[in-house]
């Protein structure tokens, strides 16, 4: 796998959330150890406190060693060697148990000589809970006659219930590294289809050239005919059409790159534009272009003239006009005009067509994406309109929004300062 520094990222996020679960682990390993540990603890010294009172009550001395013997985590032989009774035993369980504050059940049982079997004795319940007894759990020890066994059946239930922080911090690592693989996946989904996304405007971008070029070839040497060259109005069309395709040449590269997200390589070429003579030009192509029946007033002053990159600007205009007329029915009514502020022109396009649905608003301007409509063939061209103008604005240290109007009808609106302003 190739490292680049998305993968080295991902990587390393990888090795430090499994790194803290490991440690995660670990701790709860060694808590579990601590716990288990303390729980055999209160019980070997609770069991020898017993035997300690068995002799002193039979007025002996303790001569043997290493009476208690644990046989399983939760099964113990203790040898007492010496004769006692039932109901002292469970009494000094009972009372020492309570010392050490065990709260565990347990059940025990004596060993009889007499019938070389172990004799159940009872079910010490901690919460009064009922008992499932297990006779058969006590087996004999063949080296021993006085002792009894006795067995701790909850015992690692309450190993694992007394780490219950521990679970819950080790529960929730899980969790985060889960949604952290999941959060990965989809990244490297997305970085797919963005790869997929670029691959495709480079197709595009080559489908749309390749015909041009042809057009272009074509038509230059159509011009240089004499038949062509000796007919003024023949000679006139040919040149419109070379010209028109060069700049749709240069539009195509321009806007694609742009929709691309490679804007930085853009370098404006900043002049004196008048708005009112850039808006009218604006307005003629635009009506020629459309075969609705369109009315666009411009309410501009003539001597405004604004700082901007003059191909880019135009661009704009043109883009926010075409949508202005393509989304306003029969026959679109638009007015552009401009308002003076503290803060500089604002230059705004008011339709009346079908509006944006306000969830949608904050989204137009992202790439590629379209607004929803009913009608599916309203829904034209790659979404990249919008977001190259929001590119461009941006490149201009301009402000650009899109508001819904009181009555039909949207309403774009363009901040340009007034350090860009003549």
């Amino acid at each position: 796998m190739k490292f680049t520094r998305l993968n080295s990222i991902i990587f390393v996020g990888l090795l430090s959330i499994v790194g803290v679960l490991i440690m995660q682990l670990l701790m709860l390993n060694r808590a579990y150890s601590l716990e288990k540990k303390d729980m055999e603890d209160k019980i070997h010294f609770a069991l020898q406190d017993v035997v300690k009172r068995i002799y002193r009550d039979n007025k002996t001395e303790l001569t043997i060693t290493n009476q208690i013997k644990k046989i399983t985590d939760d099964y113990y032989i203790v040898n007492i060697d010496d004769v006692f009774e039932h109901q002292v035993l469970e009494y000094y369980l009972k009372s020492e148990f309570q010392k050490v504050k065990l709260g565990l059940d347990y059940e025990y049982a004596i060993y009889n000589c007499g019938t070389d079997e172990m004799i159940y004795g009872n079910y010490v319940s901690d919460d009064g809970k009922n008992p499932e007894k297990c006779e058969n759990c006590f087996p004999k020890n063949e080296a021993l006659i006085y002792y009894f066994g006795i067995r701790f059946p909850d015992l690692q239930q309450k190993f694992i219930t007394s780490l219950g922080q521990y679970w819950i911090y080790t529960g929730i690592l899980f969790f985060v590294l889960i949604i952290y693989v999941y959060s990965v996946f989809l990244l490297l989904k997305q970085k797919k289809y963005t790869e997929l996304q670029t691959d495709f405007i480079n197709n595009m971008t080559h489908e749309f050239k390749t015909p041009l070029s042809s057009i272009l070839i074509a038509s230059q040497y159509a011009s240089s005919q004499e038949e062509i060259i000796s007919n003024p109005k023949l000679a006139k069309y040919m040149q419109i059409i070379i010209n028109q395709s060069h700049k749709l040449n240069h539009h195509i590269e321009r806007i694609l790159n742009v929709a691309k997200g490679d804007a930085k390589w853009i370098e404006l070429d900043i002049k004196e534009i008048n708005l009112k003579e850039t808006l009218e030009l604006v307005k003629e192509n635009a009506l020629l272009k459309s075969s609705k029946q369109s009315t666009i007033t411009i309410e501009i002053p003539t001597n405004c003239i604004v700082l901007a990159d003059e191909f880019h600007f135009y661009n704009i205009l043109i883009n926010i006009v075409d949508n202005a007329i393509k989304y306003s029915g029969d026959a679109p009514l638009i007015l552009i005009k401009s308002n003076l502020t503290s803060k500089g022109v604002t230059l705004s396009f008011s339709d009346q067509g079908t509006g944006i649905a306000n969830q949608h608003l904050e989204y137009v301007f992202d790439k590629f994406y379209r607004v929803p409509r009913e009608n599916k063939k309203d829904i034209e061209g790659f979404g990249i309109g919008l977001f190259y103008v929001k590119k461009i604005v941006d490149l201009h240290h301009w402000k650009i929004k899109i508001i819904n109007n009181e009555g039909p009808g949207i309403t774009v609106s363009i901040l340009i300062p007034k350090k860009d302003i003549v």
